[in-house]
């Protein structure tokens, strides 16, 4: 493999032997290809002697760099502005990992050649790229050796790599395509650990399901710095799309005239439903609660239940769906089935087999403390929440949500969080 930090500062020959200046810098486009080539060698003679010289002229670049040309014959390479100068703009940047999912620093450029082109093949994150940049990769070999440890470089391919550089559109697209195929909660804590700056710019590409499945695993902050940079319209619809809990929490958290825009601005169903999240205390399990859940009419036999889960647009929105909620006309609760259970039973069974008169439940203002030890007492997957006037069910508390607060937070991330929460 050969190294940009190698390149860096030596001399370039032409194919007569004549020095025809040092490597100042090596330039790229095509970056959204896995292995981009090398367009251009910056070479520099003195500080006001600058030229970029074709890549294609380069006949080797290690151990020598030398061109295929006599200095005479060297034509210039015509920049077209969107080339990536790898000293400037890659070593020691923030780039993302998408294939290992975390945030690195990049102090190295690996190059590989491939026929007669030299191409671009990874960066290296690693101990090692940091030593050989500081011209210490003699010395620390001779220390390996020495005390008989293995010295290894963490090489990242560059298709996983993602930049997060916000001022060039063109690779910036490039990064959110990549990002886009890595989990939310993965991103969320790649965007946690970035300026907002560059968190609002790195999701304004994503659509908004990815953008509104990022932001709930995100903290405040970020979806604060996220939301207040969108136009309003956008915003709105974002909160559409996700959980209404969720966005319940995010709301209640905006100043009331923010809030109150976002609002009028959501579809009525959506707004309505929101609206009924805020109006009770973010402790008590109806502030906790989601208003999305699966349920089925109680005459519905196993075979129905079925196909109304294929069927329903409200049954597809239950991203959780660990339990079938039995309602009546009414939508009173009658009984709850673990989709375990309806997927094994016979067909022409009825839901009524289920119904249990002493159905664990909380009602709205239920304390989240009360709600979260009914959950761990009964080992529950989610509570049904049941208005107290009406016996109609609401909504359900999942079991994360219900042990939010009440566990340390070393024990909360152990808790897994469940697709589209």
């Amino acid at each position: 493999m050969i190294y940009l930090s190698n390149l860096l500062n030596q001399k370039v020959w032409d194919s007569f032997g004549h020095v025809v200046g040092h490597v100042e810098d090596i330039l790229v486009s095509h970056t959204d290809q896995a292995m981009p080539p090398i367009d251009a060698i910056l070479l520099k003679k003195s500080k006001s002697d600058l030229r970029l010289i074709k890549g294609e002229l380069i006949a080797t670049l290690w151990p020598t760099i030398a061109l295929s040309v006599d200095q005479r014959e060297l034509s210039n390479y015509e920049p077209h502005g969107h080339e990536l100068h790898l000293k400037q703009r890659v070593l020691d940047q923030q780039i993302v990992d998408t294939e290992g999912k975390r945030l690195v620093r990049v102090n190295d450029v690996v190059i590989a050649r491939k026929n007669q082109q030299f191409l671009v093949t990874g960066v290296d994150v690693g101990m090692r790229g940091l030593l050989r940049r500081l011209g210490l990769d003699t010395a620390a070999k001779f220390l390996a050796k020495t005390f008989n440890f293995k010295l290894t470089s963490q090489i990242i391919a560059w298709e996983d790599v993602a930049s997060i550089e916000h001022d060039d559109p063109l690779r910036l697209k490039v990064s959110q395509e990549r990002l886009v195929q890595m989990e939310p909660v993965d991103i969320a804590a790649i965007l946690d650990d970035l300026d907002h700056h560059t968190s609002k710019a790195l999701l304004q590409g994503f659509d908004d399901e990815i953008l509104a499945d990022t932001l709930e695993q995100s903290s405040f902050e970020v979806q604060q710095a996220v939301l207040s940079a969108m136009d309003p319209e956008r915003a709105a619809d974002v909160l559409e799309v996700m959980d209404p809990d969720e966005a319940a929490d995010l709301l209640a958290e905006l100043d009331d005239e923010r809030s109150e825009q976002l609002l009028s601005l959501m579809e009525d169903e959506d707004e309505i439903e929101i609206r009924q999240l805020l109006a009770y205390p973010e402790n008590s399990a109806g502030g906790i609660m989601t208003t999305e859940f699966a349920w089925v009419p109680a005459e519905f036999n196993v075979e129905q239940a079925l196909t109304h889960l294929r069927t329903s647009e409200e049954a597809k929105e239950d991203e959780f769906m660990y339990y079938l909620y039995i309602l009546d006309n009414d939508q009173k609760l009658e009984g709850v089935v673990s989709l375990r259970d309806l997927v094994t039973a016979p067909l022409e069974k009825p839901l009524h087999d289920w119904t249990d008169d002493d159905i664990v439940h909380v009602e709205p203002l239920t304390h989240q403390n009360e709600t979260a030890y009914l959950v761990a007492k009964y080992d529950l997957m989610a509570i049904p929440v049941i208005d107290p006037e009406n016996q109609k069910m609401l909504g359900i508390v999942t079991v994360d949500d219900a042990l939010d607060t009440v566990l340390p937070t070393a024990w909360k991330k152990r808790i897994p969080r469940f697709a589209g929460k």
